[in-house]
């Protein structure tokens, strides 16, 4: 029953970040509806704190992150501050880096492998692809030049730097959008090394713990 509870936990995180990739381009036009998506934002992250609490480790920095995320970009939104905007993504970068972590070491301890395992670890990819889009997210607030785009491409829409995020992930790189900024081109560097290795050591700690399930029973 408690195994059951957690799979469920594991899949309401894996949908909640499905649902906030694919709603971003729907919803990232005008004031009202990029209201509702920043709020949709925090629907995974109340989630992954929910799953960083079942497994204990490090709930309350994820709490306190997660939690000042939320005030700043209340703020953000009450005083019409650019900065706090970035503060905010700069916050939500460090929380989900720190969810990521956490995830991972549970992952790395498993003994077996169930559909809450790999819930998790398509998880942990997927968070992997909002970290990064909060930094460039932040860059872009306090760095506009940091990124080029064609001119098939809207300039005003974070949706693009998520798009952005995810196909430096997977290595794809279309090039319909570029990181122009020294630091932000090594960022990117970084992301497409990460996405390669998680891919690579997570296919190999799921292996090792599935034939060490075969073995024991």
């Amino acid at each position: 029953m408690q195994e059951q509870t957690q799979s469920r936990w594991d899949l309401l995180l894996l949908l909640s970040l499905l649902l906030v990739i694919l709603s971003y381009p729907l919803l990232d036009h005008g004031n009202l509806r990029r209201l509702v998506l920043g709020l949709l934002v925090f629907l995974p992250a109340i989630l992954a704190t929910v799953k960083l609490s079942q497994i204990k480790v490090w709930v309350w920095p994820s709490v306190l992150l997660m939690c000042s995320a939320f005030l700043v970009s209340l703020a953000s939104i009450i005083f019409g501050s650019q900065v706090l905007v970035g503060i905010k993504w700069g916050i939500l970068a460090v929380f989900f880096g720190v969810t990521v972590v956490g995830l991972f070491d549970y992952l790395r301890k498993a003994r077996s492998v169930t559909n809450a395992h790999l819930f998790t670890a398509a998880s942990i990819y997927l968070l992997l692809g909002m970290q990064w889009f909060a930094i460039y997210s932040a860059f872009e607030i306090f760095r506009p030049d940091s990124f080029w785009r064609s001119s098939a491409v809207a300039t005003d829409r974070q949706a693009e730097l998520l798009y952005f995020s995810l196909v430096t992930l997977s290595t794809i790189g279309y090039g319909d959008v570029v990181a122009v900024n020294s630091e932000v081109r090594m960022l990117a560097a970084l992301e497409g090394l990460t996405g390669v290795l998680y891919i690579a050591i997570t296919v190999a700690l799921l292996v090792s713990a599935y034939k060490q399930q075969n073995d024991s029973s």
